[in-house]
């Protein structure tokens, strides 16, 4: 599923420039901006379970990926004139749409996924008052949320001529948004609001920042970049992956650079300076992260958040509780042990054991190998563009290495990825 070609062309999205008719006090580029979106998204959704609704989040990640595939192939047309085509000229809309399916049609080889990309380009939107209607809405204020932000970030340094019609515009957009409850608490600058500024520091912090390089990566869109790389190398594995599976290995994969917010990047060679650095740092980090970030996080996604970003890259399950209901029996080594407990596996025992929601199942493996393969294509792009450095050969080199050693991964040949490169 994922080639060279593919990872290029998402890879695109870190060159995507947003309000780029306006003065900007930094950069604003559409990877970042998809981050941002998804971590709203999993705020604003997160809120909405704990009040009794129902979120449909694979149908919220295959839309995040899509809508980024949309943008990157129409990143020549502002987002107002998208939406009048949509308003007044309907029958054209429908047609951009089909032609937006067709530039992707050599890049998505996975039949039934292609599938959902047409489904979601070109087909009927959800109902406002189904279950993916209301996943819907909430991703659309996510992405309002997030527009948002960038606004205020921009209205400090234009003219206020300028602005005024964008911000009429936000103003009423963001009205429809009003009854859900996170969106009332990040609009009014409560406990999720400030949580979300800490993560909103990925935003400003460079990849590889000792070394020039094309283009420049936040660690914020990075870990966008993951979460889809994750995405679509599960369906490398030929194997179908229970929806709880899937939404863990995408979270995992947007907030495993979580710490950095409070402790910011420590590059792989400094952590691995010493035998015992890489465990030092990290119970720094554990300990950065309970007091800094702890108090700003809601009942209802701490646990959760913990969960994705203690022993990311680690193959694992959560220990159900006594009294979760599931098919089959209760494996033996798990049934000793307590409730919510994490226990790492294999990936055939993830397959054949634990593919099942109530264990909670993450492939922390393929989210490094994600990692891997983001870090790979920050170096291998900017070298082809003829800006290069020590850092970013050696890096790159020692990314190769990894995986002539080891070229399988969770039933993904990583090499056979990194072979198109050469």
């Amino acid at each position: 599923m994922l080639t060279k070609n593919l990872a290029l062309k998402i890879f695109e999205g870190f060159s995507i420039e947003r309000w780029n008719d306006l003065v900007r006090p930094h950069e604003m580029i559409e990877m970042d901006k998809c981050a941002e979106k998804m971590m709203v998204a999993y705020i604003i959704g997160k809120y909405e379970e704990a009040q009794g609704k129902s979120i449909d989040w694979d149908w919220m990640i295959h839309a995040s990926f899509f809508e980024l595939l949309r943008k990157i192939a129409l990143c020549d047309i502002k987002s107002p004139v998208q939406r009048m085509i949509r308003r007044d000229y309907p029958e054209e809309y429908k047609k951009l749409n089909q032609w937006v399916v067709e530039q992707y049609r050599d890049f998505l080889p996975d039949a039934k996924f292609q599938e959902r990309f047409v489904d979601y380009c070109c087909g009927p939107a959800p109902e406002p008052d189904t279950f993916t209607g209301h996943t819907a809405k909430v991703l659309r204020a996510a992405h309002k949320f997030s527009t948002l932000r960038e606004f205020q970030m921009i209205s400090v340094v234009n003219e206020k001529f300028r602005l005024d019609p964008i911000e009429e515009d936000l103003n009423q957009d963001i009205e429809s948004f009003l009854d859900l409850r996170a969106f009332q608490l990040l609009l009014t600058k409560q406990r999720p609001y400030r949580f979300l500024m800490v993560l909103e520091q990925l935003r400003f912090q460079t990849r590889w920042n000792q070394t020039p390089r094309v283009p420049r990566t936040s660690v914020l869109g990075h870990s966008f970049f993951v979460a889809i790389l994750t995405l679509l190398l599960e369906y490398s594995t030929g194997v179908s992956f229970c929806e709880k599976r899937r939404y863990n290995n995408f979270f995992c994969g947007l907030f495993h650079d979580l710490p950095e917010a409070v402790t910011r990047d420590i590059i792989s060679p400094v952590k691995q300076a010493t035998d015992g650095l890489p465990q030092i740092v990290k119970r720094i980090e554990n300990e950065i992260v309970g007091k800094e970030l702890f108090p700003l996080m809601d009942d209802c996604y701490l646990q959760e958040l913990l969960y994705f970003t203690s022993n990311e890259f680690a193959n694992r399950i959560r220990v159900p509780q006594a009294d979760t209901l599931f098919t089959g029996e209760m494996p033996q080594e798990v049934a000793c042990l307590p409730a919510g407990q994490q226990l790492e596996v294999s990936f055939e025992d993830l397959n054949n054991r634990y593919n099942i929601a109530e264990f909670s199942p993450v492939d922390g493996r393929i989210v490094k190998v994600a990692d891997h393969i983001a870090a790979f294509l920050e170096a291998d792009s900017s070298i082809r563009y003829g800006i290069t450095s020590a850092h970013l050969t050696s890096g790159k080199a020692n990314l190769l290495r990894i995986y002539n050693q080891n070229p399988i991964v969770n039933g993904i040949d990583v090499m056979a990825f990194f072979d198109q490169f050469q």
